[in-house]
């Protein structure tokens, strides 16, 4: 199911293609008009170093291209032959990219060695190094933009063209080198500056395929130092197992495995995965995808109350007031189970039944369950409009005030339950009372309403301190 948060984020994958080929176009543009400068006044000067550099400058114009048609294709949504989307399609673009720049140099070394043998002059003229300057400025340009972007939007693609703009700007004054040495009388300088191109280029090309097959080998795109201490401060994570990450600097997944209570519920697990994808995606940047697998372990004695949640989250019931108490004939465990109000008493024992049975099973050291059914919470009956329930309400709201009058006793409520009625206080007490202390209240006035009120089945006392500026007396 497509979640609001996933129609965001594929949203922002749009956006940020779009923006990325906005770049590719222009950068593609600017590398033409520079390329095809170069090549002419190369081919006219006869400078080897030029139309080498000119030759690159195409190849530029050449990953661009690429560059546009991987990001169309990357831009795409996941579909059922790429479960995971269409990404990797911009890593193969950024790795093609490195292919041709290895090319490029090899073309460039062999025409180099050719000149070298050869013994041609170049003809050094002021149009030689005016064009050399203004391909530089445009170069200089041309990589910080793309700089700037690709950090921008995380993009490897843009960054990896933004280096080999980098590289342009330095083969230029490379080449610039080689013509004034033309001019003072070392003619093979041009050849030997040519070589140096090569070195440069080929140097480009490996560190662009290095990085690109880390992201297609799929190596860690997070520190797994760091990616734990972020997970193990998650409130209900016992141990981490396992975690992983891989995928480019701008749509890191990550796979954690963690160890849990073996009672967790399922709603408790929803709530630690997602805190832990919070965190995670907080902490990193570039983290589009958390994946939480959860395993239990046995350590230790478990939780009877998140036994039995589980088991009845298992068989789709609720459960409330769970209390293990000790009996001189062993651990009993009660609890309020809820159930459809629409249910027959017949189907309702069955599926408690059931629930009784799982919970003996999975802690044989009790000695009994008792459960008590309930209609479920939200669906209250007619019963609860009658004056007779108000009537109760207000009785036991008229107790609790006569027994602790300074407890300032308020937001009672009634509804109705299997065999009468259960009713919720709340009060307020000193903050400066022990939780043993208001416990001793609560069970006080619990105990004396039942004792008056024979159809109330069950009450719940809620104490805290008083609101701030309130004022309250000690009971």
């Amino acid at each position: 199911m497509t979640t609001e948060r996933d129609l965001k984020g594929l949203v922002e994958q749009q956006a940020r293609y779009q923006a990325v080929r906005r770049v590719l176009w222009r950068v593609m543009l600017m590398n033409l008009l520079v390329a095809v400068i170069k090549v002419i006044v190369g081919l006219v000067t006869g400078a080897l170093a030029m139309v080498a550099d000119g030759f690159h400058s195409t190849m530029d114009a050449s990953s661009n291209i690429i560059g546009l048609f991987g990001t169309a294709i990357a831009a795409r949504p996941a579909d059922e032959d790429h479960p995971y989307g269409h990404r990797r399609f911009e890593t193969m673009a950024t790795l093609t990219i490195g292919g041709l720049l290895l090319v490029a140099a090899w073309e460039i070394f062999k025409t180099a060695v050719e000149r070298l043998f050869s013994g041609s002059s170049t003809q050094v003229t002021p149009t030689s190094f005016g064009v050399m300057a203004f391909t530089m400025a445009v170069n200089l340009i041309v990589a910080l933009y793309e700089t700037n972007r690709g950090k921008r939007f995380q993009s490897a693609l843009l960054l990896a063209d933004a280096a080999q703009t980098r590289v342009d700007f330095f083969i230029s004054l490379s080449v610039i080198i080689g013509l004034f040495l033309t001019a003072l009388g070392y003619a093979w300088m041009d050849t030997i500056i040519a070589l140096l191109i090569v070195v440069i280029i080929g140097y480009t090309a490996f560190d662009i395929l290095r990085q690109t097959t880390q992201i297609l080998v799929d190596a860690a795109a997070v520190d797994p130092g760091a990616l734990r201490r972020v997970v193990e401060r998650v409130p209900g994570v016992d141990n981490i197992l396992r975690v992983r990450s891989r995928g480019p600097a701008d749509m890191i997944q990550a796979d954690i495995d963690v160890q849990v209570p073996p009672a967790t519920t399922a709603d408790h697990a929803s709530a630690i995965a997602e805190e832990i994808a919070d965190r995670v995606k907080a902490e990193f940047e570039g983290v589009s995808e958390v994946q939480v697998h959860f395993a239990p372990h046995h350590d230790g004695p478990q939780d009877p109350a998140l036994v039995a949640r589980a088991a009845a989250d298992a068989l789709g019931l609720s459960i409330h007031e769970v209390t293990h108490i000790l009996t001189g004939e062993g651990p009993v465990l009660e609890m309020h189970v809820e159930v459809l109000p629409s249910l027959t008493l017949a189907a309702a024992h069955q599926q408690v039944t059931e629930l009784e049975r799982r919970v003996r099973e999975a802690l044989p050291e009790l000695h009994d369950v008792l459960t008590h059914i309930e209609p479920a919470s939200g669906q209250p009956g007619a019963v609860m409009q009658t004056a007779r329930a108000v009537g109760q309400r207000d009785q036991a709201l008229a107790i609790a005030a006569s027994l602790y009058p300074d407890a300032h006793w308020h937001d009672a409520t009634i509804r109705p339950v299997l065999g009468g009625y259960a009713i919720t206080l709340h009060c307020w007490l000193p903050g400066n009372v022990s939780v043993q202390e208001a416990h001793g209240i609560a069970e006080h006035v619990e105990t004396q309403i039942r004792a008056a009120m024979p159809q109330v089945q069950r009450v719940t006392i809620h104490t805290e301190p008083p609101e701030d500026g309130a004022e309250v007396g000690k009971p």
